[in-house]
Order: structure tokens, then C-alpha cells, then sequence
């Protein structure tokens, strides 16, 4: 009963037949995205052999059939049944099973190391997490929806099984002989799922988040590549949508891309403190069922595994309540998305026109505008970044409800979270990828256009308040707006400055870089 793989390179998918269900567990066949999954399954609890093409697996409700060629098992074909809730399962998410098996293989090495599970049994575990992180196998064995109860325990026993049956097909033995490597007594030992489960996810997120910088970053440096490109275009600048005063368009969209960089180091700041996991708290936090020494041994191995500087939680019990890493790591990709966002507004103004709006920058044409209006072509790059950056806010809320739906010793709502989380990630990222190379990195400048504006402005009446003043600046606006006149013609006609001083000061150098042309008083 595997989904449909969208994220593998090794491990075949494994398609489950209607033969599971046709009197056997007594089921129905439903379909997410043309992969067939069990549904309403009713367990067997007294079957001595199973149906050719099936292996028999028990768990604390009874026994199940599970297709052979899966490498998960009864825990995983019970979490398919019960989730039907999104077409999105773990398999669409590799960051998070890498996370998992990260912490299996550090699990196993930190159990060997102190002498509480046999080698023979670490050296297959090992294998069988590195088949997973080095070579992709069984990367579409994780079909359990997104969306789950049990604080996800789902997640954490489907990882428990994949790992127990490849490990078994390394020492010769059919997948489900439990009683040579067994998902919980061996693949878990020394675990919980509230502690395996919160860390699997932190190295995911992590993962995710790095991807997302650097997507960030080489959306920045188009930004940049562009500031220089436009440095020497000369434009009005504005605030609260009025005429202000000169800039470059190189100095606006050199400030769109300082904005990225300043939200890359707010993500990798709230990305490190993923780094801080509750490994070895079990249960609740008091390390029930570990050896002496293992919360160590088991950062450790972590960290080896990860290439990761992994730090133990300074007060395990609070760290396996707490989701404040998560909301954190949310609130800093809701930031980007905000910043982007308004980026986004930026160039669909700028863009607005070509007759009847600013028309300033030309951004890429990518599809016909409309279904009646001839010619016309609409700005659906930085459009769709802007829906993408409003589904991140949506998400933000709720991870802050979930977060905040934690009870006594343990957050049940880790689940919504992580779904919120990676999607928030991804699509922000396909979104930043999307806006560079579809629209940035085409966009042009209407040079002309924007010399024509700042020529006409009454804006720069502001460059001349050191040798007429604030009032006569503001009389020679408000005759400017009145009468049509530009500024330069009404203070030659006042005889307000020479024409030299004026040229002067009005140049395009001068408006590009101004000098400070007010009185300096030396005296004490």
C-alpha cells in the first residue's frame, strides 16, 4: 500500500493490489493521486498463513496482511487507513525522513557504544539508514498523510519498520522477521516518539530552511545584478504614493535586494536554534528506559551523522513540551514572505501602465492578460508570489495556535505544524526561484521615462530649501501644481536663484548624489 513516489531514486514503489482487500481485509480500494491505499480495513486476529504475495504482521490490535514488497509495515498500513485527510504524505517531504534516519543511525551507534544493542543488529540498522541518506532507496516507503493524530507516532513507526526490513533484507531474512531486528525493540530502542519524532523534524526543517537561504540568496543577487544595472537611471523616489524626492532606479532595487539579505541572516539565526533537539528525554523527558551516559552519546552520534554542532536541551522536560524553535523558524520565513511580498507590490506599480500608470520598468511578458481586452499584458509573476507570501501568513497562524494547543508534557499538534512548516518552506522557495527567473532577471528600464518624471516634479523644489527656504519652497510648489510650470521656470521667473547655481544644483549629478549645500557656523 505505498503512494506514488515523488521523491525517489532507489526503492522501486510498490503497488498494492485490490487482493488486500477482497475478502481478506475486508476493505475498500480508494485512490490519492492514482496510488491505491487501504481503507476501512478490519483486522485478522487469527490467521495462520498469509495470501501469496503477503507477509503476516501483529501489532496491539490484531494481525494485518502486508504486500512483501513494502518495506513498511502493520503500524504504517493502520496510519494509511485512519489519515485520509490531504493528497500530501511524508513521502513529499524527503527532508523530514532524512531527519528521521538521521536519528535511527545516531540511535543505534549511541545504543552499540554503550553496550544495549548488539553489533551484528547496529552494523544492519546503520546499513540500513545509510541505503536511505546515500542512496534514496525506500524514499517512497513513507506514505502516511501530512496530517495525523498520536503526536506522530505514525511517522516515527513507519520510519521504525522501513528501517527494521531493510536491515533484515541486508542479513538475509524476509522483511517482518521481528524476532531478529524488531522496529521497536531494536530501530527504537532507547526512544520515544516524543523525543525521536520532535528531532527528526528539527533536522528536516533545518534542511528545508538552508535550501530556502539559498534560494533567497540568488534571488538577492539578481536584485543586485540589476541595481548596477540601472545605476545611472535617474527617477522620483516616493512616499505614501506622492512624489518625493530623486534616486537612482539602481538605489531601488539595491535596497530590494539589502532587504533579502537582511531576511537571510534573520533565517539562519532562527534555523540554528533547530539545532537544539530533546533527544534521550523519551516519554515526557526524564530519560525513562536509557542507559547511563546515553543523552550524550546520543548528541554526539548525532552530530557525526549530520555534520551538524547538535546540542542537548538544557532542561529535557521543558524541551519536549515546548514548540517555541518551531514558531520561531515560522515567524522568519513569514518575515521573508513579507518582505517579498511587498517587493512584489513594488514592481507591479512600478510596471503599472505602459499608457496610463507609472510605467517605469518593463517586467517580462509571460502570458496573454486578457480574455476580451486586446494586447493587454498583466504582471502574473510578481501576482503569484504575492498569493504564495499570503498562504505563509495563514500558515504563521497556525502554527501559533498549534504550538499553543500544547498540554502538560507533550505538544500533540507537532503534525499541523510540520505540514505548515515544509509547505511554507518549499513554496516560498519555488516562489523566490519563480520570481528570479521569470521576472527579475528580464525586467527593463524605461530610462526616459523616469528623467521625464523627476524633470517635471515638484519634488525637487526640496533640493533648493537651503538657499530660498521652506515657505518659498512651498509657494513655489503649490504655483507649480496650479499652473503647469516647472520649478526651475518659476524660480527664474521670482528671480529667486541665478540659472548657474540653479544648473547646478538641479543636474542630474547633483540630484543623483547630493551635496550638502547649508550654512556651516563656526563659531563656539
Amino acid at each position: 500500500m505505498a503512494s506514488q513516489a515523488k521523491n525517489t531514486k532507489g526503492s522501486k514503489n510498490a503497488e498494492v493490489t485490490n487482493d488486500v482487500l477482497d475478502g481478506k481485509t475486508e476493505g475498500t480500494a480508494e485512490k490519492v493521486n492514482d496510488a491505491p491505499i487501504a481503507s476501512d480495513v478490519t483486522t485478522k486476529h487469527a490467521t495462520k498463513k498469509a495470501a501469496p504475495g503477503f507477509r503476516i504482521e501483529e501489532d496491539l490490535l490484531g494481525e494485518m496482511e502486508v504486500p512483501d514488497e513494502v518495506y513498511y509495515g502493520v503500524h504504517t498500513l493502520r496510519a494509511i487507513d485512519n489519515y485520509k485527510i490531504s493528497s500530501t504524505t511524508i513521502n513529499d517531504v524527503p527532508e523530514f525522513i532524512r531527519g528521521m534516519v538521521q536519528v535511527k543511525k545516531a540511535t543505534a551507534l549511541a545504543n552499540r557504544r554503550l553496550h544495549t544493542l548488539p553489533k551484528d543488529k547496529c552494523d544492519a540498522i546503520v546499513w540500513a539508514c545509510d541505503q536511505i541518506l546515500d542512496h534514496g532507496r525506500c524514499m517512497d516507503q513513507f506514505p502516511i498523510d501530512v496530517f495525523q493524530g498520536g503526536a506522530g507516532t505514525s511517522v516515527n513507526m513507519n520510519t521504525n519498520e522501513v528501517i527494521a526490513n531493510l536491515a533484515l533484507e541486508h542479513l538475509g531474512k524476509p522483511k517482518g522477521s521481528y524476532d531478529i531486528i524488531n522496529p521497536n525493540d531494536d530501530v527504537n530502542m532507547s526512544q520515544s516518539t516524543n523525543d525521536a519524532y520532535p528531532t527528526g523534524f528539527r533536522l528536516g526543517v533545518y534542511e528545508a530552511m538552508q535550501e530556502l537561504i539559498t534560494r533567497i540568496d540568488n534571488l538577492q543577487f539578481a536584485f543586485h545584478a540589476k541595481g548596477d544595472e540601472f545605476t545611472d537611471i535617474l527617477k522620483m523616489g516616493r512616499t505614501q504614493l506622492q512624489d518625493a524626492v530623486p534616486m537612482t532606479l539602481g538605489e531601488e532595487f539595491q535596497a530590494f535586494a539589502h532587504n533579502l539579505a537582511e531576511e537571510q541572516s534573520v533565517l539562519r539565526m532562527a534555523s540554528d536554534r533547530l539545532k537544539e533537539v530533546n533527544l534521550g528525554a523519551t516519554a515526557i523527558g526524564t530519560g525513562l528506559n536509557t542507559p547511563a551516559g546515553y543523552r550524550y552519546q546520543v548528541v554526539a552520534a548525532l552530530s557525526e551523522c549530520t555534520g551538524l554542532e547538535i546540542k542537548s536541551a538544557r532542561d529535557l522536560i521543558e524541551a519536549t513540551s515546548d514548540t517555541g524553535a518551531y514558531v520561531l523558524a515560522h515567524a522568519a520565513v513569514k518575515r521573508t514572505a513579507m518582505k517579498l511580498s511587498k517587493i512584489c507590490n513594488d514592481l507591479r506599480l512600478l510596471s503599472s501602465g505602459p499608457r496610463a500608470g507609472l510605467n517605469e520598468i518593463n517586467l517580462p511578458a509571460r502570458a496573454a492578460g486578457s480574455s476580451i481586452m486586446p494586447a493587454k499584458v498583466n504582471p502574473v509573476i510578481p501576482e503569484v508570489v504575492n498569493q504564495v507570501c499570503f498562504k505563509v501568513f495563514g500558515n504563521d497562524l497556525t502554527v501559533t495556535m498549534a504550538a499553543e494547543a500544547g498540554q502538560l508534557q507533550l505538544n500533540v499538534m507537532e503534525p499541523v505544524i510540520g505540514q505548515a512548516l515544509f509547505e511554507s518552506i518549499r513554496i516560498l522557495g519555488n516562489a523566490a526561484v519563480t520570481l528570479q527567473h521569470k521576472c527579475v532577471e528580464g525586467i527593463t528600464a524605461n530610462a526616459d521615462v523616469c528623467r521625464a518624471y523627476v524633470d517635471n516634479s515638484i519634488g525637487i523644489v526640496t533640493y533648493l530649501n537651503p538657499f530660498i527656504g521652506h515657505h518659498m519652497g512651498d509657494v513655489i510648489g503649490k504655483e507649480a501644481a496650479e499652473t503647469g510650470k516647472s520649478v526651475r521656470e518659476l524660480v527664474l521667473e521670482k528671480g529667486l536663484m541665478d540659472e548657474e547655481t540653479l544648473n547646478q544644483i538641479l543636474s542630474k549629478e547633483n540630484l543623483m548624489h547630493p551635496s550638502f549645500r547649508g550654512t556651516l557656523y563656526l563659531d563656539n
